[in-house]
């Protein structure tokens, strides 16, 4: 079992400790929770020895580990491998549900952190299944349910709301404003200057730290800097223009190539996501 270091501890509210506490402990092979934090809550770097899927139904979370961060906006979550060091930072007001799964249990066998869309029965059985969370030891309805989910957790359709950092202590820094102040017209010469290489230098070195291209690190980066502000009811366009685009048309264009529709069409699916179930 996992020990809870003193800095873990020292950060976390009593809710917080009394539940990693609780999952450390229960011999279970499949254990669910739900939580609220607030916007600018943080957990530090941390591991469990089973793995969680971290779904977001309202709010959004950013989760960091050593390959990278990813973005996880309401209706979607993140498999965190087992033993995996993590990291949590609430950037608004939060409602989240997790699955923690043992090895034993069965969970999806990939060693690799991923952002997933949580389908509308993976929903339904979660929420079931915390309300079930006391129902007692052996409860037929309640394994049942778990069984349930962890098959459809499995199937899970992958999203690309991960944005893999340089390690490059320079890199990181340009990455880290990028973020801050997100624009689809950065050059990549620009870049190489602030670094003082040469472009050729800088683009094998990007892709290296990162494994992607530079012009593909910046059109989900853009994207991905602007998911917080939709999350949060913004305007479409109030979003689209303060990023960078020339035009709403232009940013709805490259979001519906990240993510396979509209930004409107995307949010209005997610904001009914917390809805009570019937």
């Amino acid at each position: 079992m996992e020990k809870l270091s003193k800095q873990l501890l020292a950060t976390l509210d009593d809710d917080h400790v009394r539940n990693i506490r609780w999952m450390e402990e229960s011999p279970a092979d499949v254990l669910v929770h739900s939580a609220e934090p607030p916007q600018g809550y943080t957990v530090p770097w941390h591991h469990h020895r089973r793995t969680q899927l971290l779904c977001i139904f309202s709010g959004v979370a950013l989760i960091m580990t050593a390959r990278g961060r990813w973005m996880v906006p309401p209706g979607h979550a993140l498999f965190i491998p087992v033993g995996m060091e993590h990291s949590i930072e609430i950037l608004s007001d939060v409602s989240m549900k997790s699955v923690y799964v043992t090895p034993r249990g069965q969970p999806p066998k990939d060693e690799a952190p991923r952002v997933v869309e949580v389908t509308d029965l993976a929903r339904s059985l979660l929420l079931e299944a915390i309300r079930l969370r006391e129902a007692p030891v052996g409860h037929r309805k309640a394994k049942l349910v778990l069984s349930l989910l962890v098959e459809e957790i499995a199937t899970l359709p992958v999203r690309p709301l991960g944005l893999p950092f340089p390690s490059d202590r320079r890199l990181t820094a340009l990455c880290r404003d990028y973020l801050a102040n997100p624009s689809p017209n950065a050059r990549l010469d620009d870049w190489a200057e602030k670094l003082s290489v040469s472009r050729r230098t800088f683009t094998r070195q990007f892709r290296k730290e990162t494994g992607i291209s530079f012009t593909t690190w910046r059109q989900q980066a853009s994207v991905f800097a602007c998911l917080p502000q939709l999350a949060e009811g913004q305007p479409v366009t109030n979003v689209a223009l303060e990023a960078g685009y020339e035009s709403v048309a232009a940013f709805t264009t490259m979001f519906r190539r990240m993510l396979g529709t509209s930004p409107r069409s995307y949010m209005a699916s997610r904001w009914t996501f917390d809805r009570p179930s019937a």
